[in-house]
């Protein structure tokens, strides 16, 4: 006992000597944001009357290292020995070593960059706007934390404390325009107002943590949740995560004068917008299916903060059932192994997470007995009592026939225009098969930056690389579908919407899920607009297909037998192309893979069509498919009345596809 009491009293005066020249005397005016008479600060007020400023901080200091009412969510004073001589993770313990030597990775999908010895700030290694606005939300200090948690050594608590002033120092609000851009972008501050209380909680017990340091802190953390709501972006999921950050920083410092008005102004705001971004079928306006994930996370820790502060009647009732609707939407249109279609600015998940997530909300939901379901993957709680579902009101169908990795699954998008993440894609959709998506939709790759990212985000962007219908290879003009119909039946679902993709020329598609067992597709391009037309599908990278030109025919080679075929039943006129575009499961990679065309020439106003049944098969062989047309069935019109063999077995389609 008495050696770690020498070696605390030996550190602390090291500290000093090293941070003798940065400190400066603690004022009258650094206590100007503190509510000296909140319930616990008497000592602090007491020596502030007595105009003993540097007392009164180290009371304050006394006081947080002994605070116990505020309970963050993750790390917390009091709990030194849940990481004590405990792995943090190869990731976070890389990240924290790195950061000693000022090797940052501002960005997953980049590695690490030297900013210099003297932290050169304003760095662009990459013209790409992601890394340099996430270098300012400092990732790492809280992995320099949790190495200080597990290891105790002060190198990583000194580093974090000079890191912190160097960053307070050499960006201040107004230094430019181009670093408040970046710097001082909502999104970013209200970042570090979010991650700064967690990694308070971890070093907070350090002699590195002085109480001059304490003030320089509070300072700094205040000038920055002050700031966001006087910039609030002005919709969009950026709004959302700075509303509730505001609010998370009045719950976890209820000390500072201001904190109830930053409780309000964040309850507010999320009040207002859950009712703007979500829609009544549960849905994040964005129509991403990882920021409708985002969003039910911020509004879920607002509700969670609002509690930490006492404050959760503020919130309507209706807030919480909002939340509870996200989930079960998500639960919708998500395949079995937990992921979900990578529709606009999306990447692949991760199954653990996703069943983390889960976990959370079950306790948030105990009543819901599906939302235990996923939780438990089945183990316990029910499962949904329905299959196929239309979230009509953004547009997202899902046509099912199980809830198990056997299943079939197909999720469809048919959206109202969407916002930021959103892409010009209706109609495109992803076919999941007994635990293999077999056509994902080509994912993001990159966001935002000089010209030549850009260049690369808007391949990515194009209508030609998802499964829909295009004209003359252009993106399509406009994303507003309406839908003609939706019905679900045991032998049969059926979905047409129109999406007036260009101009003169509307996209009529109509999906057939037959037998709960494969799908026929039909596309009519309506209107007097004349040109190129294609309708593409695209394969995930590792199908290997065969390309059949004489059966319009393209089908997958898996050698487990779980494959898929995909052809064109009216070749009339119609070229089959073979194409090779590219996929991007996580930020900044790609890889090629293929995809069939199948195109024809609009050359007046009359109406062009294509009929494409996609047929799940197990085996090596793809099934022998021809269509008979009956007497009265018309396509153009959509009453259908026609036969399909299918390996010699004969099967009726009878129906009209537009009401």
């Amino acid at each position: 006992m008495k050696l770690k009491v020498l070696k605390f009293l030996i550190a602390l005066a090291i500290s000093g000597l090293s941070l003798k020249a940065q400190q400066s005397p603690i004022s009258k005016e650094d206590f100007d944001n503190i509510n000296l008479n909140y319930p616990g600060l008497e000592k602090v007020n007491q020596s502030f009357q007595s105009a003993k400023y540097d007392q009164a901080a180290q009371e304050l200091l006394v006081y947080y290292r002994n605070r116990k009412q505020i309970h963050h969510p993750d790390f917390n004073i009091g709990d030194e020995q849940r990481f004590k001589g405990k792995s943090i993770g190869a990731a976070n313990q890389e990240k924290a070593d790195n950061a000693l030597l000022h090797k940052f990775q501002p960005h997953k999908g980049y590695g690490f960059f030297d900013y210099g010895k003297e932290i050169n700030w304003q760095l662009w290694p990459v013209k790409d706007n992601e890394v340099r606005w996430q270098l300012h939300r400092v990732y790492w200090w809280q992995s320099m934390g949790l190495a200080y948690r597990s290891s105790g050594d002060e190198k990583y608590a000194r580093e974090w404390v000079y890191q912190f002033r160097d960053w307070v120092k050499k960006n201040p609000l107004g230094l430019s325009a181009d670093n408040d851009a970046y710097a001082w972008r909502p999104l970013e501050v209200s970042e570090r107002v979010q991650s700064l209380p967690g990694t308070f909680n971890l070093f907070l017990s350090s002699p590195e943590f002085t109480p001059t340091f304490l003030m320089e802190f509070l300072k700094s953390f205040h000038q920055q949740a002050d700031y966001i709501p006087q910039h609030y972006s002005k919709e969009g999921n950026h709004l959302l995560f700075e509303a509730q950050r505001v609010l998370f920083a009045g719950a976890f410092f209820p000390e500072f004068k201001a904190s109830p008005f930053w409780r309000k102004s964040g309850i507010d705001i999320l009040n207002t917008e859950i009712k703007k971004q979500v829609y009544a079928d549960g849905v994040q306006f964005e129509l991403s299916p990882v920021y409708h994930i985002a969003s039910i996370e911020i509004f879920l820790k607002a509700f969670n903060a609002a509690k930490m502060a006492g404050v959760e009647s503020e919130f309507p009732e209706t807030f919480s059932e909002t939340i509870e609707r996200m989930i079960m939407a998500n639960i919708d249109f998500s395949f079995p192994d937990y992921s979900a279609p990578m529709f606009g600015d999306s990447w692949i998940a991760d199954k653990a997470g996703r069943i983390k997530l889960y976990q959370a909300w079950a306790k948030s939901f105990p009543k819901n007995k599906v939302i235990q379901y996923f939780a438990t993957e089945g183990k316990e709680g029910e499962r949904p009592d329905h299959l196929s579902h239309a979230s009509s009101n953004a547009g997202f169908y899902t046509f099912r026939n199980g809830w198990n990795n056997e299943s079939i699954v197909m999720v469809l998008k048919a959206s109202p225009p969407g916002e930021f993440h959103a892409q010009p894609d209706n109609g495109t959709f992803e076919l999941y098969v007994k635990g293999r998506n077999f056509m994902p939709d080509a994912g993001t790759f990159v966001y935002s930056g000089d010209a030549e990212i850009n260049k690369l985000r808007e391949q990515y962007r194009q209508t030609k690389m998802h499964n829909t219908l295009t004209l003359d290879d252009q993106n399509m003009l406009i994303t507003n579908a309406k839908q003609n119909k939706w019905k679900t039946g045991k032998m049969m679902d059926v979905l047409t919407f129109t999406n007036p993709s260009y101009k003169d020329l509307d996209h009529k598609r109509t999906v057939l899920f037959v037998d709960q067992k494969y799908f026929i597709i039909i596309d009519r391009a309506i209107g007097s607009a004349t040109g190129k037309l294609d309708v593409r599908f695209h394969l995930k990278e590792d199908a290997k297909p065969v390309y059949d030109k004489s059966k319009n025919l393209i089908y997958t080679t898996y050698g487990d037998g779980n494959n898929l075929s995909i052809q064109l039943l009216n070749p009339a006129k119609t070229a089959l192309l073979e194409e090779q575009t590219k996929v991007s499961y996580e930020y900044r990679k790609e890889m090629p893979r293929p995809a069939v065309a199948f195109e024809k020439q609009k050359v007046d106003a009359t109406t062009p069509y294509f009929i494409s049944v996609v047929y799940p098969f197990i085996g090596k062989k793809a099934p022998e498919i021809t269509m008979k047309e009956n007497t009265g069935n018309d396509f153009v019109q959509g009453q259908l009345d026609f036969t399909l063999i299918i390996n010699g077995k004969s099967q009726n389609v009878k129906t009209n596809i537009n009401q």
